[in-house]
Parts: structure tokens; sequence; C-alpha cells
């Protein structure tokens, strides 16, 4: 699976806010993610992470 920084991750589950979308800052054993609804930022475990992944948004389609 080939996750890069700056991808938008559409989770199967939503985080306690609601929102399903997930930033990517950091890419390696762990994932830093940050919660687009209210910005809470934490590490997964990149197997953990991949598994839960519903669709990846690439940076290139979100025009930053």
């Amino acid at each position: 699976m080939e996750i890069r920084i700056g991808d938008i991750l559409m989770m199967k589950k939503p985080h306690p806010c609601g929102d399903h979308r997930f930033a990517v800052l950091r890419v390696g054993m762990d994932f830093r993610l940050r919660c687009q609804g209210c910005g809470h930022e934490f590490l997964i475990p990149r197997a953990k992470a991949e598994k839960s992944v519903k669709q990846i948004i690439p940076k290139e389609s979100i025009g930053e």
C-alpha cells in the first residue's frame, strides 16, 4: 500500500468527533495522523492503519 505524507486517509471507523478523514503527517513503522475534524494528532501502528483504510486521497488531487 502506497501511503505518503500529505495524503488523506478515509478510515472505516470514525474518530470520536465523528470525522472519517485523517491527514498523514509521518510515515514509517508507525503513522502520525491528524483528524481533519478536530485536529487531534496520534500515532497508529502501520499494520493497524493499513487494515483500517477505506480510501486514499492523494495529495496531488487535493491541490496543496
